[in-house]
């Protein structure tokens, strides 16, 4: 049995690790409002043009084994498998509807491993230079699993094509990633007019994507507990983090990339499943309800993982 760790530790972690995040998010979910700030705006600047800059200014200069990238991403898209098929086996054990089941599957495989995951990563970790580095291809690696089998189960309820799942080669911070590839392997030097600007645009993705976050939990409302909601994100909040433990000896990770895989692992649903589950009428309310519940109940779960990696 796992030892918790002292209450001083917790506090720690929860105070400079959990509170600046969150903090950004409560900054969005109150002023917002007041501010008349829209959601959709903040997010889709975020998707379509922060997070690709991010991720090529990222990738771009980034120094990891190839081998070892590779066995992250696996580890990743096979705990998030995992975390998918028990939604669905804890729905079908329960006799829920196709549409229940799919929901459960949704929250379950989209954690939110932008918004909270990579900040999250970077306190954690303030002294490891490749903490971004590895936490991107975490994020890069659950979007791709995420986007796919989110979307086949949003469209599997209604009987219709998964074709839909092959959106996800359309997703910005994916379509950037070749050509940083490239721009990494053959060491090319990207102009100072062109390399600070997407630089600037990088480091404005995380704060803008956590208000952002704020903002449209706020439009979301507080939601009433139910069975479903809290199990659907218990296996969100806790089947993630248990499968990436028991997945790190098999694919060999071990260190700062088995402790960042972790982390990543642990994120509350994300907002993106209340998007994908309006676009495919998938008991949206409940959807938007469980990730508002997951993303306040992480404050708890979050902190104990991160003080035990």
């Amino acid at each position: 049995m796992v030892a918790l760790p002292p209450m001083s530790q917790l506090f720690a972690i929860f105070l400079n690790v959990i509170t600046p995040v969150f903090s950004l998010a409560a900054l969005g979910y109150f002023a917002g409002p007041k501010l008349q700030l829209d959601a959709r705006t903040l997010s889709r600047f975020a998707y379509f043009i922060l997070i690709p800059a991010f991720v090529f200014d990222v990738m771009s200069a980034a120094q990891i084994d190839l081998a070892l990238t590779a066995r992250m991403a696996l580890s990743t898209i096979a705990v998030h498998l995992g975390c998918a098929a028990l939604g669905f086996a804890a729905a079908r054990a329960l006799r829920r509807t196709a549409q229940m089941t799919a929901a459960y599957m949704l929250i379950a495989i989209f954690g939110n491993v932008g918004n909270f995951g990579l900040p999250i990563v970077q306190f954690r970790f303030p002294d490891e230079p490749r903490a971004l580095e590895i936490s991107t291809v975490y994020f890069l690696a659950i979007m791709v699993v995420s986007f796919v089998v989110g979307v086949a189960a949003a469209n599997w309820h209604r009987g219709g094509s998964v074709k839909a799942a092959l959106a996800v080669i359309k997703t910005p911070a994916l379509l950037v990633l070749p050509p940083a590839i490239v721009v990494n392997a053959l060491d090319l030097s990207i102009p100072p007019m062109v390399g600070r600007a997407v630089s600037l645009l990088a480091a404005a993705m995380i704060p803008t994507m956590i208000v952002a976050l704020g903002v449209q939990l706020a439009s979301a409302g507080l939601p009433r507990l139910n069975s479903d909601m809290i199990l659907s994100a218990g296996i969100r909040l806790l089947g993630g983090p248990l499968l990436a433990v028991a997945l790190a000896g098999p694919f060999g990770l071990g260190g700062v990339e088995r402790s960042i895989g972790i982390i990543q692992a642990s994120m509350p649903a994300a907002v993106l499943t209340s998007i994908i589950a309006f676009e495919n009428d998938l008991i949206p309310e409940f959807v938007t309800a469980a990730v508002l519940f997951s993303t306040v109940a992480s404050i708890v779960t979050l902190t104990i993982a991160l003080a035990l990696v």
